[in-house]
């Protein structure tokens, strides 16, 4: 079992996963651990930044600068214009019990244990994964001929969602 973990280590490139792995979902802990809602935005922002950097690790150079400059950039922009656009009482209180934060420590480690147990026991097989020259163009195919009516809906689904934020903006004014 340790010997499976000296293997995974000993490459450089399975130790940056590992970084990029850990704060990634250190980041969405801790975005659900906070209580202050600028704690979060940042935590969701590392949690980006993490995602991407695991994007370059697989070569897709194309998702890695999509996830930095829409949701590492602009989302989380977005979640700050929105905290700050709306009101907050002055005083944030921790809403949760002691044996709540007992708990979800006690699944956290619960879950990576089952995690490392499975994927000590787990043989992976080794297959060829032929990379294509242009990974840009190839996303752009797939995501106008396959995928393109997800596409449009989500268009259509953020366009809804900004409309609605104008609207309970304007409302919060009055």
């Amino acid at each position: 079992m340790l010997a499976n973990i000296a293997d995974f280590f000993s490459s450089g490139a399975n130790l940056i996963f590992f970084v990029f792995a850990l704060f990634a979902i250190g980041g969405a802990i801790f975005m659900i651990s906070f209580t202050k809602v600028v704690s979060m935005v940042v935590s969701v922002a590392v949690t980006f930044l993490s995602l991407a950097g695991l994007y370059v690790l697989l070569e897709a150079e194309f998702l890695a600068m999509s996830q930095v400059l829409i949701y590492a950039g602009g989302i989380s922009i977005l979640m700050i214009f929105g905290i700050m656009m709306t009101r907050h009482d002055s005083e944030e209180q921790d809403m949760r019990r002691p044996w709540q934060s007992a708990l979800l420590w006690i699944g956290i480690l619960g879950l990576f244990g089952i995690l490392f147990y499975v994927f000590q026991q787990t043989s992976f097989p080794q297959a060829e994964f032929k990379a294509p020259e242009d990974n840009t163009l190839e996303i752009g195919k797939l995501l106008f001929s396959a995928h393109v009516i997800p596409f449009e809906l989500m268009s259509l689904l953020l366009t809804v969602a900004f409309i609605g934020a104008i609207v309970l903006a304007k409302r919060e004014e009055e």
